[in-house]
Parts: structure tokens; C-alpha cells; sequence
């Protein structure tokens, strides 16, 4: 199984991959974020949309993942599957990082090093917690052993970012960066704008704009009138029900696309009465998404087909379908749980993070206390939010929710609900030992049958409330064109000027 590029064909994919490269404009490319970013540093956040995206800017990869979602080259020239447990990369020898280190093997063996320390408590060493053993065999080539197979692993290396190993001795990179991408930081002002220049020392191709400013718009409304100002030239997660008024504006072009990223109510089965499977599955008769993706969404979407996983992902389940909204079979279920439905119900929703969340929330509350629930809405801010889930472990009894994985594959996604992941909330031996299977092979019929089992016992157990494809909702400047993608990156390499 061989994933390889030669040299020559590494220089063809980046050329036909990103031909905004070719040129180098002077005027900032402004983009607006709905949320600061959480952490500077590349390997205590998967936050793709934010804290990832600004990263890609600053340091190089082994691979990236193209607009058209197909893997190309970074500092990797070169990779492939020696054997069901050994990939083998060959880097790039003129990849530096600007204080002149080389980003070599034993460099990238340093930064997967520093991911799996336990003492450094990442928030991403999970991605790569097959890993047995890593290998500088040369200043050029790098050998990574899995405990078991992993297909996917470069896959995962392409939301994975590289630190220069010197620098990071003595610097702290969760508030200072050292270059070794097409971008330097500039300035940075917390909670409202990070400003980047062109690395003048960029041992690959020249960036398309000189100067790129990512600044923090929490508001739909403000990133709307924004645009419609000429104050910013991007702005994606915006509230549907803006883009033909934002159309129609002068200068602006707005429009949705499906996304890879499914949204759903998470279940905290920790917490009384969620760890009731009736009690589950009646919330999900008892929701009425086409109306929601119709009324809230515009049309721009549709329910989930009982899975996290959109068509985009290896492991699709073809055969699934939606909850149907049926609220006499969600009141007999309600009846079957021997829930008492007095006790309150507390829904957890980021704010400014989720395309119109807070309105779908809004909506589910009032359907789930049509059939006499007790339910409270918790708005909380998108970092407090990640804290409260992630660090101390203590979602509320549901919380609305989006995934996406940048390997395209069931088994990153699905991973996510794997008992003894950070962000699990199910603990399910059963799901965990299937996707245990999933991961013990290559065999791509093999991994299919696996997990068309996880999907369905997933929709069967209902650990969470089934909504919909989170459409990438999006505006940009009329003399501007951006390779736009149904995944979360947001980089600059995507766009180009007319």
C-alpha cells in the first residue's frame, strides 16, 4: 500500500493545488473569526476552525489537506505504508524554520515526542496514541511504528503542526511563535485581532498576500455589517437567513455550501436521567429537524441520517435514516422510561461558536417541553464552555455540540465517543470494542463492515440527540475567490484576488 509522491510530483500537486501562489498581493487579506483563538500553541488545541487555522499559517506540517479534501505535500515530499504497522515519510531538505533550525526528522520526531509526553497533558496526544516507536533514520527520512495498524495516520498528521524544537526550549508557545510556514505574526492583540506577514525566509511557495489580519467578530450581525462596510473581506458561520440580504449588497458575494461537521445535542450520560436509553431515543423522536433545517437554516441543510458522519467520511452508513419527528412515539417512550419528567433538564450552548445555535436551541427547548419536560438553557462562552466539557469534566445533562475530523475517516469521528476520550460522554464498552476492530486492520472492506456495526449500534443506543449537517455558511469580498471547502480550515492559500 504505497502513498508515495516523488519530488517532481510533489512540485506538480502544490502547483496545481494552490495556484493562488503564484502571486503576492499587497493589500491585507482581512478575515473575520467568530472567536479569538484559545492557545498559540499547535498542540494543546484541535479547535480546527480557530486555534489550528491561524496555526497553519505559522508552522509547516508534514502534510495538509487541500480545499478539495485530498491530501498534498508539505515538509513530507513523500510517504507510505511499508507494512501494516511501519509509515515511512521522506521530508523535505530546504524546510527551515526562521531562527534557522533545520525541520528535519529528528525535529519531527521531537514535536510527536512532546505530544505524547503524559507530563504535557495534550489535548491532541490521543491522536497518536498508537504510536510505538519514532525513528529519525535520516536528516531526510522518518519512520513511524504503530502498536496497531493506523491507516489514517497522515491523515491525522495534517491537522498536526511542527515547533522548532531550540526555540520551544526557551520560549512559551501558547503566547509566542517561531516561523516556519508562509507567514510570520506580526501582532497580536488578544480577544481582537492577530496580524501576519509573509515570511521572507519561506522555503516553499510564495504566499498569495503580504499581509493577512484574522480579527475577532463574535456577532453575526457585526460580521454581516462588516462586510457590508468593507471593514473585513471573509467571514464564514454566517446566520443563513443574512446571505441573499448580503448578496445583494454591493461588492459582496454570500452562499452556503454542506459541510463535513454534523451537529447534535450530546447526551451526559453521567447525569440522571440521560443514562436512560428510552429517555434518549424519545428525545430524538420529539424533535422536528426538516422543520428546523427549513425555518432556522434556510433550506441550506438536512437531518442527520442517525449518524455523526456526513458522505464525505470512509465508514458512511448508507442504510441509516433520520429519527422521524413523531412526538406520539416520543411521549410513549417518555412514559416507558418512568422518567420523572418534573426534574429540570439543563441544555448547554456555546455562544458565537455554532452557526445559529442558540436559535436551534431555542427551538429544541420549546418542542422538548411540549411533551411536559422541565428544560433550562445554559449559554456559555465558547473557551468556559470547552473548559467545563473538557477540563473538568462536567457537561450539563445535553449540550449542543459539532464534530468534524479532518481525516475523513469513521475512525477519527467516531473516536470521539470511545470511552476514555477526552470529550466522551457515553462510556459504552461495546461501542469502544468495536471500534477497537475498526482500528486493528487495513482492510478497507473489512473497516467498512466495522463501522456500519458502530453506526448502527450508535443510532440504536442514541447516547445523543441526532440534528443535522451544519452548513458552511460564508461571504467574502466580490473581487476576491476562495476554494471554498466543506471542512473548517480557513487559510489564506485559499484564496486569490480577481
Amino acid at each position: 500500500m504505497k502513498y508515495a509522491t516523488s519530488g517532481l510530483l510533489a512540485a506538480l500537486a502544490l502547483s496545481t493545488a494552490l495556484p493562488a501562489l503564484a502571486q503576492n498581493t499587497p493589500e491585507p487579506l482581512v478575515i473575520a473569526l467568530p472567536n479569538d483563538v484559545n492557545t498559540l500553541d499547535p498542540h494543546m488545541t484541535a479547535s480546527i476552525g480557530s486555534d489550528l487555522s491561524v496555526a497553519s499559517h505559522i508552522y509547516p506540517a508534514l502534510v495538509l489537506r487541500g480545499p478539495d479534501l485530498k491530501l498534498q505535500p508539505d515538509v513530507a515530499t513523500a510517504w507510505e505504508a511499508v507494512d501494516d504497522l511501519t509509515w515511512r515519510f521522506t521530508l523535505n531538505p530546504d524546510a527551515v524554520w526562521t531562527d534557522g533550525e533545520k525541520i528535519d526528522a529528528e525535529a519531527v520526531k521531537w514535536n510527536l515526542e512532546r505530544v505524547l509526553d503524559p507530563a504535557r497533558k495534550s489535548r491532541i496526544a490521543t491522536w497518536f496514541a498508537p504510536i510505538e516507536t519514532i525513528t529519525a533514520v535520516d536528516a531526510t527520512t522518518l519512520e513511524i511504528k504503530t502498536k496497531t495498524p493506523y491507516a489514517t495516520l497522515p491523515d491525522q498528521l495534517s491537522m498536526f503542526f511542527l515547533l522548532p524544537p531550540d526555540w520551544a526550549a526557551t520560549n512559551d508557545p501558547a503566547s509566542a511563535t517561531a516561523s516556519g510556514g508562509p507567514y510570520i505574526m506580526q501582532n497580536r492583540v488578544p480577544g481582537s485581532s492577530i496580524t501576519l506577514a509573509a515570511n521572507p525566509d519561506y522555503w516553499g511557495p510564495q504566499p498569495p498576500f503580504e499581509t493577512v489580519v484574522f480579527t475577532v467578530v463574535p456577532e453575526d450581525a457585526a460580521r454581516a455589517a462588516a462586510l457590508r462596510a468593507g471593514e473585513i473581506d471573509f467571514a464564514k458561520s454566517i446566520a443563513v437567513t443574512e446571505l441573499a440580504r448580503l448578496s445583494e449588497a454591493e461588492g459582496v458575494d454570500a452562499t452556503a455550501i454542506p459541510s463535513t461537521r454534523m451537529a447534535f445535542m450530546k447526551f451526559n450520560t453521567r447525569k440522571a436521567p440521560m443514562e436512560n436509553k428510552a429517555f434518549r431515543q424519545a428525545l430524538n423522536y420529539a424533535i422536528d429537524k426538516e422543520g428546523i433545517a427549513e425555518v432556522i437554516y434556510g433550506g441550506y441543510t438536512t437531518p442527520a441520517p442517525c449518524q455523526v458522519l456526513t458522505e464525505d467520511y470512509f465508514g458512511f452508513n448508507p442504510d441509516l435514516k433520520p429519527y422521524p419527528y413523531d412526538p406520539e412515539r416520543a411521549a410513549e417512550l417518555l412514559e416507558e422510561s418512568g422518567v420523572d419528567l418534573s426534574q429540570e433538564i439543563e441544555l448547554e450552548v456555546a455562544t458565537a461558536t455554532y452557526v445559529q445555535a442558540q436559535e436551534a436551541t431555542q427551538v429544541i427547548a420549546s418542542q422538548l417541553s411540549e411533551l411536559g419536560l422541565n428544560v433550562r438553557i445554559t449559554e456559555l462562552s465558547f473557551g468556559s464552555f470547552m473548559d467545563k466539557q473538557v477540563k473538568a469534566k462536567d457537561l450539563a445533562q445535553a449540550a449542543y455540540l459539532t464534530y468534524a475530523w479532518p481525516t475523513l475517516d469513521a475512525d477519527g469521528q467516531l473516536s470521539l465517543f470511545e470511552k476514555g476520550n477526552a470529550y466522551d460522554y457515553w462510556d459504552s464498552d461495546e461501542f469502544s470494542a468495536i471500534i477497537a476492530e475498526g482500528r486493528a486492520t487495513t482492510d478497507p472492506a473489512v473497516r467498512e463492515d466495522v463501522y456500519k456495526r458502530a453506526t448502527e449500534y450508535m443510532c440504536e443506543e442514541a447516547p445523543i440527540m441526532f440534528l443535522w449537517n451544519q452548513p458552511v455558511s460564508y461571504a467574502l469580498r466580490d473581487d476576491l475567490t476562495w476554494q471554498a471547502r466543506g471542512d473548517d480550515w480557513v487559510r489564506a492559500v485559499d484564496f486569490a484576488q480577481k
